[in-house]
């Protein structure tokens, strides 16, 4: 087999390349997922991700290494192994970052993506039902929604933030990000939608485009310093070598595209040699540069029902399904979150670095169910930390993961940062309405003072865990340790790029999946020469 463009991975980046390399009828495309099809029914039901995380046949299931920073916690890391990637397991979150992050971006080396260079991809991808304006666009791929579902707790605590001194903001995805307010969602009609559901049903029947599914992809092919193509097992287990006669383009996210690359003997030598791997061409930022957004989830009892009561009762179960048949809304289609907030911890900060989560429920972690009481979730991460983990190959097997060392709360500012986060949470709770609604500090307890940093810093290293948010092991730059340039173009190998959350330098201020959306539709541009 052959193909002009051979894509490795169907999740957010891969799918928007897949629609966009291929409207050209004369150019073949090949887009392969190691997971399978997106027909599970809880893939599009906006709550499903209670379903589908953790369950390993959609769920890559990664586990990170014990992690000092955690007091030697080792967390899960859910990625998505099925058409869409994790944007059919994710929150359904549409948070594109601050515009400062870009223009960082573009002043480390990286020409052409200013704010004012992606904001345009943004708009082109965007179909906002509150229509278009100098922000947002309303004819694109991508629905993006408002919430279908409202609940008291969630609009106490936006005014009990307002109370505590953050304003309101009706748009964070607009002319400023700072304040407090709601979610929009990655939906439409009441269902999620997914890259695939967006970019690739509309377009997979396409003659030029094959998809194949259950492909794990082993290596890249290459002749010299020039990538040919790819090596990868179908479903039925046999070896299959698929020539790309332009480009191979990894979107197999911060994990599978380092990983590749690794196995394709493109790294640190050492380290490849060390695994049972030929080295081919040094690159030793590959899987180096890790960064996550960890989450410190704290939760309040409440003396009035919250979502936990009203989803433990079978006939209530019933009621919220019927809803959700005849009007597509309802607690069914609720997204990670409700409110948010994206706020500052001390007055000489420039831009917002913590964001809040607020959920009117309670639960250790999605797939698991609900707590047994009435409660509330108020989660708080650092935005933009400078802690900086890595990934290890553990031998030449693709189908053996990479070791995950995220070294959470690595430096002081991050330990600050999330002892200043949880601080302000707890303070956000002691203003009315809030206030006349908690019955009790559940986690942390009460008995944790405000003012012990300590103790708090403790805590957030015993219960804190990720947002699902790894990036940057595959980073673009200039310097000795990037891994791909401004095009995206693998440093050193021709006809090879990344284009995924692997390549951001850092970390955007806020939820990833948009920022995936929007580095596809980049590289397409650059493929295309557009």
């Amino acid at each position: 087999m052959e193909a002009d463009y051979v894509i490795v991975g169907a999740g957010s980046a891969g799918c928007v390349l897949a629609n966009r390399l291929s409207a050209d009828p004369k150019t073949k495309v090949v887009l392969l997922e190691a997971g399978g099809r997106d027909t599970n029914p809880w893939i599009h039901i906006p709550v499903g991700y209670f379903k589908t995380m953790h369950n390993p046949a959609l769920d890559w299931c990664y586990k990170t290494e014990p992690d000092p920073g955690l007091n030697g916690r080792s967390i899960d890391w859910p990625r998505g192994k099925v058409l869409g990637g994790s944007s059919s397991l994710n929150g359904l979150l549409y948070v594109r970052g601050q515009p400062e992050d870009y223009d960082r971006w573009a002043q480390m080396g990286n020409p052409g993506w200013s704010w004012q260079d992606v904001l345009p991809l943004f708009k082109r991808a965007e179909c906002n039902e509150r229509g278009a304006d100098a922000f947002h666009g309303a004819e694109g791929p991508l629905s993006v929604s408002d919430m279908r579902i409202q609940r008291p707790i969630c609009d106490a605590w936006v005014e009990a933030a307002q109370a505590a001194g953050y304003p309101f903001n009706p748009d964070y995805n607009g002319a400023t990000q700072e304040g407090v307010g709601y979610f929009q969602l990655t939906t439409r009609n009441g269902r999620r939608c997914s890259a695939a559901v967006a970019y690739l049903n509309p377009v997979k029947k396409r003659p030029n485009l094959k998809i194949i599914t259950r492909a794990m992809v082993s290596r890249v092919l290459l002749d010299g310093r020039r990538a040919t193509g790819v090596r990868y097992t179908d479903a039925a287990g046999t070896e299959v070598s698929l020539s790309a006669r332009r480009e191979v383009i990894l979107s197999g996210g911060a994990i599978n595209s380092p990983q590749i690359l690794m196995l394709s003997g493109i790294g640190d030598p050492e380290h490849l040699r060390g695994n049972g791997v030929t080295p081919v061409h040094a690159l030793p930022g590959v899987g180096r540069n890790l960064q996550d957004h960890l989450q410190a989830r704290l939760v309040f009892k409440c003396n009035e029902p919250t979502l936990n009561d009203e989803v433990r009762s079978i006939l209530n179960q019933v009621r919220i399904a019927l809803r959700y048949a005849i009007s597509r809304s309802g607690p069914m289609t609720m997204a990670a979150s409700l409110a948010t907030g994206f706020l500052k911890t001390r007055p000489d900060v420039a831009t917002p670095d913590i964001q809040f989560h607020v959920q009117p429920w309670s639960a250790d972690s999605p797939g698991e169910g609900v707590h047994p009481f009435s409660a509330f979730t108020m989660s708080v991460c650092q935005l933009r930390p400078e802690s900086r983990g890595f990934l290890e190959l553990q031998g030449p097997d693709p189908r053996q993961p990479v070791r995950i060392v995220p070294r959470y709360l690595s430096t002081p500012t991050d330990c600050r940062t999330i002892v200043d986060g949880v601080r302000i949470a707890r303070t956000i709770a002691r203003h009315a309405p809030l206030s006349g609604k908690i019955s009790e500090e559940f986690r942390p307890s009460s008995d944790l003072a405000l003012d012990d940093d300590a103790g708090t810093l403790d805590w957030a290293r015993n219960n804190s865990v990720s947002i699902y948010h790894p990036t940057g092991t595959c980073k673009m730059g200039s310097d000795d340790m990037a891994v791909v340039d401004s095009h995206l173009r693998v440093h050193g190998i021709t006809g090879l790029r990344v284009a995924d959350c692997a390549i951001m330098p850092e970390i955007v201020s806020g939820n990833t999946n948009a920022p995936a959306i929007m580095i596809g539709e980049k590289a397409s541009d650059l493929i295309l020469g557009l």
